[in-house]
């Protein structure tokens, strides 16, 4: 790949090194801190969930509709984020607690946790910003670098990035299916009917525990219950897209072909995380509502290291990368967020950046894990 255009092979190797260091540090420091915080996490979220919902019990008050829908908000955008997306990830797997493990958790939205584990863990992972193997690029609906071709369908990409936005876990949830590998033969009809079976199932309890059974709970206050529920899925949505989006797709975020990737050794594996990820600067809190997410390059390169210790990883690994003179693509909320929203707005139309390389059309048929 082209990172020895940023330093020298050596370099590199060595900055792998350091990063490795880093993991076996944190690896051998992981304790009791670590677990009272994950439990607290999840203490909290589970009472600002009860507090909300029973808040919107009293809904014809429009103070407790208020107070119990940005409740109920708060506390699924904390379990997708801070809980769920870390959880799978298998970061609190060393705790042995079959509560809170990556084998046995399924979380508040319409994606199967199985699938998304998949689609995520797997294959966003192991080929971060490649070109025709991560499907995170666009989501197989937008163009959001100047290396994917430019097709008309793209002109409509504000209104359809909108449409993604307010749905995103319903998006996410049909993107894992990923249907477009079925007419090559690469999936066959049968793998797909069983995949849409068991998100329909997901979905049919979502849309029955948040639209039907809470509101009938309330009485006479349904439909104050159910646009409250309404509300607090639609907020975390939207707040999922942003905080995902600016993981990736912020000016300065790199894309690479596969064949770059041809010999990969774990220095080149670890600096196209670095390359391809960008971070949001913020507070304590923003950190906590996004996942830990706002360190998305600490998360790249230690995606199974636990999120509450990123915020002290970031630091170390800024100074690695002006040592060793690497990018380093981190700004405000607001910053990340217009960025992205320009390129979307700018990639909708033809002209506007480079064609893809013939090598990167074509998916490979095999996954290979590396790094």
């Amino acid at each position: 790949m082209s990172t020895t255009a940023l330093a020298s092979r050596a370099d590199v190797e060595e900055f792998g090194r350091e990063l490795d260091r880093i993991r076996d540090e944190i690896t051998a420091s992981l304790g009791d801190r670590d677990a009272a915080y994950i439990r607290g996490v999840i203490a909290a979220q589970r009472k600002l969930e009860l507090g909300g919902r029973a808040l919107l019990f009293a809904s014809w008050l429009p103070p407790a509709w208020a107070a119990g829908t940005a409740a109920l908000a708060a506390a699924k955008i904390l379990e997708n984020m801070e809980i769920g997306h870390n959880v799978l990830h298998g970061q609190w797997d060393w705790m042995r607690d079959p509560k809170i493990h990556s084998t046995t958790w399924e979380w508040d939205t319409a994606s199967p946790a199985d699938q998304w584990k998949h689609s995520h863990n797997f294959i966003h992972h192991t080929w971060t910003n490649v070109l025709g193997k991560d499907r995170d690029i666009g989501y197989s609906l937008l163009r959001v670098s100047p290396e994917q071709r430019w097709h008309p369908v793209y002109l409509l990409q504000p209104i359809y990035n909108l449409l993604l936005a307010l749905t995103f876990e319903y998006g996410i949830a049909l993107y894992d299916l990923e249907v477009e590998r079925i007419p090559s033969g690469d999936k066959s009809v049968a793998e797909a009917l069983t995949q849409l079976r068991a998100i329909a199932g997901k979905v049919r309890r979502q849309i029955v525990k948040d639209y039907l059974a809470f509101p009938l709970l309330a009485g006479p206050a349904f439909l104050p219950v159910l646009a409250g529920n309404l509300t607090a899925n639609l907020t975390r949505n939207l707040w999922a897209h942003t905080i995902i989006f600016c993981g990736h797709f912020p000016e300065g975020a790199e894309v690479f072909t596969e064949d770059q990737l041809a010999g990969e050794t774990r220095g080149e594996w670890y600096v196209r995380q670095l390359l391809g990820s960008c971070n949001i600067d913020g507070s304590r809190l923003l950190h906590l509502m996004s996942g830990n997410l706002s360190h998305q390059i600490e998360h790249h390169l230690f995606p199974d290291l636990p999120s509450n210790r990123y915020a002290e990883i970031a630091s170390r690994v800024r100074a690695l990368c002006e040592r060793f003179e690497l990018p380093y693509n981190s700004g405000t909320l607001a910053r990340q967020t217009s960025s992205v929203y320009k390129r979307i707005l700018r990639l909708a139309l033809p002209g506007t950046g480079r064609h893809r390389p013939e090598s990167a059309a074509p998916p490979a048929p095999d996954l290979h894990a590396v790094g």
